[in-house]
């Protein structure tokens, strides 16, 4: 049985660290892969660990970005026999700062000693999956060619514009505001783009208060508003409670009554009583 940890282990041979390490890997990988390669030998390298260190994404992207990174040849996970024993496992993570071919991969892991990593290519860059920002920014020259912006402008501008999409402006009506009745001469489409973007940006949504509480009847449990449940209990509930309910005498008991009075005081049978 393995043991849990996917300690870190650095292979030989690495280049130097440098600014364009990962630049071929998407701004996500890169950014995992860069954390992974400072952290020191025998770390742990499991998904939760890791997304606890690193406060920009969760367990599930950076198990995404692991795959990735494998994929481009900086990582691979293996089970080891401890040195001398027979029967125990562990599990480790073998990562290099340098891309590597599956050969050279194969005959590191056997053992082996592989041919210098300087012969290997880099991976092809996969461009990141692109927003409903971003592919709006980008496709702003489209509409009209003076507003042409370039992927770094669009990456720069990609959180204003996401921001007017939270806040319920459609993309095609995004794109009209930012082309529309545009001076002659653009001369610097990004922070033309950037100014409409922060001055016409609209407001954010209402929106209703959250209800924390909401009163029941206490007898029959049935929802309502507080002033619709005076003594927390609803109309019907208030009428079945167990009290008597006052009885209202109608007229004709009322001049019944009256008259009865009136023929006792005649009689003077009231004035001895």
């Amino acid at each position: 049985m393995a043991r849990s940890g996917y300690g870190k282990r650095s292979v030989p041979n690495q280049g130097p660290r440098t600014a364009r390490t990962f630049a071929h890997l998407a701004p996500r990988e890169a950014s995992v892969a860069a954390h992974i390669d400072r952290l020191p030998d025998g770390a742990a390298m499991d998904i939760k660990t890791l997304a606890k260190e690193i406060a920009a994404y969760g367990q599930q992207a950076v198990a995404s970005a692991l795959k990735a990174i494998s994929a481009a040849g900086h990582l691979r996970r293996v089970r080891e026999r401890l040195d001398g024993d027979r029967t125990q496992w562990v599990q480790r993570t073998y990562f290099s700062r340098t891309p590597r071919s599956d050969a050279w991969w194969g005959q590191f892991l056997s053992g082996d000693s592989p041919a210098e990593a300087s012969a290997v290519p880099p991976p092809p860059v996969h461009p990141p999956e692109r927003t409903a920002a971003y592919t709006a920014l980008a496709g702003l020259g489209r509409t009209d060619p003076r507003m042409t912006l370039s992927a770094t402008e669009c990456a720069a501008l990609e959180p204003l514009a996401a921001e007017w999409i939270a806040r319920g402006v459609p993309v095609p009506h995004l794109v009209q505001v930012l082309t529309d009745r545009l001076p002659g001469t653009v001369h610097a489409p990004g922070a033309f783009t950037r100014k409409r973007l922060t001055d016409k940006m609209p407001p954010e949504p209402e929106r209703e208060p959250v209800r924390i509480r909401i009163m029941e009847c206490t007898g029959c449990r049935i929802p309502g508003h507080p002033e619709a449940l005076p003594g927390g209990l609803c109309r019907t509930c208030r009428r079945d409670d167990g009290r008597p309910s006052p009885t209202v005498p109608n007229g004709a008991d009322v001049r019944a009554h009256v008259a009865q009075l009136r023929a006792l005081a005649r009689s003077g049978t009231g004035a001895s009583s």
